[in-house]
């Protein structure tokens, strides 16, 4: 307890005994008898003597109090400084430690540093040495020599050069040796699984025709009451009807281009009359089949009426108006036909070739008949085309002329090459096949550009419709060995950067020429 407050309380207990012994001495005073007013001031005086004592014990009580207080506070403070007096040794120790650690370091980086600067002067010394010998010894094989080093370095380069060519292309031509001898087993496997994989897009291009409806309501009245309606369309066009989620389309699907076309007919004219039912269908149907009928015998008289051709076997005018309907790479088969027997007529009245004039362009019209029943019989379209034709009293010539036409046998006359000619102008000029001229062009000039690039390159040419490019080179500039690395780069670099169908056969030509006057 602290002293102000031991105070206080002596205090208070002093006036509460001085007030106790007022009240005694008043009440004593009321009875105004002397006796009892000096009992009082005894009994007042005794409680005041007995205040002091209690007051006077409280005090030294408090003081004894004070004092222990404060000695443990002493103590206390006494204690804590001599922890922070341990602490402040201890930092000084670790500070200590470190300082001296510092100093060894120290001690050992400048002797490094010394040793380091002692090595430099040596290696700098040596150095010196090295490069004074170097120079000796470069001046010496110059003499030897009778060359400069730049002389000696060109010298150098062009003997690993010539030796790097030779060697690249006898790489080259063993390489290609064996690339020959394994692309064939390589190729099958190849196209096994590329026709594997892209058959279905192929068969999707050629055997579905898609139909638009104006509303998908429709698609669920085709498909009938428990699928009645398409199966009796099915059955009676032999076409598939595929129904999708594809929003306003349908699908037919089948390798019949005559018989897909009819199914159209059939489909666009049920849509167009709203009576869907197996009975409407039928009747639909044979209209549709008569109607595609009449367009295709049309188109196959038109035909030979435009050509002058009038002495075909009916069946055959048939057949060749089912061409309308075929496409081969996006150009239209019959199209392709007239143009082909077009072609043959002109290449034979330049050759001057008389009587065969109209033959060659029979047969350049007939060519691909195939094409319009090879999906009806088994075999390539030029054998089925030949067969067919020859079953119809056509001449020899003109057969072995189709038969002919894609090498599935060696032409014999000048009608098969006038066929076949006329068939690759027609197939590969611009734009024939869905490529537009200004592609083309642009295509065979990127193929000049990237072989005109390489030195040595005198002249370049793109030909067969970009399929072959040959390279003139200029023979003091280009050796043997160099041209087939010449060859191989600019293969390399046409498949980098160039989009283009098939092969692109890379031909370089060197040519040496001596001439000589005799006077």
């Amino acid at each position: 307890m602290s002293t102000p407050i031991l105070v206080v309380l002596i205090l208070v207990i002093a006036v509460v005994a001085i007030a106790i012994g007022a009240v005694i001495g008043l009440r004593y005073a009321k009875t105004s008898s002397k006796g009892r007013i000096n009992l009082a001031n005894q009994e007042a005086s005794r409680v005041i003597d007995d205040a002091r004592k209690q007051a006077e014990t409280v005090r030294k009580e408090a003081e004894i109090a004070a004092k222990e207080e404060a000695l443990q506070q002493k103590q206390a403070l006494e204690a804590e400084e001599r922890q922070r007096n341990d602490k402040l040794n201890e930092r000084e120790s670790r500070i200590s430690q470190r300082e001296t650690s510092l100093d060894r370091r120290n001690e050992a980086l400048d002797k490094r540093e010394h040793q380091l600067s002692s090595e430099a002067g040596v290696v700098e010394k040596k150095t010196r040495e090295v490069d004074e010998l170097i120079a000796r010894h470069t001046t010496e094989l110059e003499r030897i020599s009778g060359l400069t080093v730049d002389e000696a370095h060109k010298e150098l380069l062009d003997k690993v050069r010539s030796d790097v060519t030779k060697q690249s292309a006898a790489i080259i031509r063993e390489a290609e040796q064996r690339t020959r001898i394994e692309s064939d087993k390589k190729a099958r496997d190849i196209l096994s699984t590329a026709i594997q994989r892209l058959a279905s897009d192929h068969v999707a291009e050629v055997t579905v025709t898609t139909v638009h409806i104006p509303s998908d309501d429709l698609k669920g009245r085709i498909i009938g009451r428990e699928g009645r309606n398409i199966r009796t369309f099915e059955q009676m066009t032999g076409v598939n009807l595929i129904i999708d989620d594809t929003p306003e389309t349908v699908q037919l699907s089948s390798f019949d281009p005559v018989r897909r076309e009819i199914a159209r007919v059939t489909l666009e004219n049920l849509i167009a009359d709203g009576r869907i039912h197996p009975a409407r269908i039928e009747e639909l149907f044979n209209k549709a089949t008569a109607q595609v009928e009449t367009k295709v015998r049309e188109a196959g008289e038109q035909t030979c009426y435009d050509l002058d051709i009038h002495d075909l076997h009916s069946e055959l005018v048939r057949t060749l108006g089912a061409l309308r309907y075929r496409t081969s790479y996006g150009q239209n088969v019959l199209a392709h036909s007239i143009e082909v027997a077009q072609l043959c007529e002109i290449m034979a009245d330049e050759l001057r070739l008389g009587n065969l004039v109209p033959v060659a362009k029979r047969a350049g019209l007939l060519h691909d008949i195939g094409k319009a029943i090879d999906h009806q019989v088994e075999g390539p379209h030029a054998v089925i085309g030949a067969e067919l034709c020859k079953r119809y009293g056509e001449a020899p010539v003109v057969v072995h002329a189709i038969e002919a036409h894609h090498n599935d046998i060696d032409p014999s006359s000048v009608v098969d090459v006038l066929v076949q000619a006329a068939d690759a102008v027609s197939a590969a000029r611009p734009g024939a096949r869905r490529e537009s001229a200004e592609s083309y062009v642009k295509r065979l000039e990127k193929l000049e550009e990237i072989a005109n690039a390489h030195d040595g390159v005198e002249r370049t040419y793109a030909m067969q419709a970009g399929r072959e490019i040959r390279v003139m080179v200029k023979p003091e500039d280009v050796s043997d060995a160099e041209s087939v690395v010449l060859a191989h780069d600019i293969a390399t670099e046409i498949e980098d950067k160039l989009q283009y169908p098939g092969q692109v056969k890379v031909v370089v030509i060197r040519e040496s020429r001596a001439m000589d006057v005799a006077k």
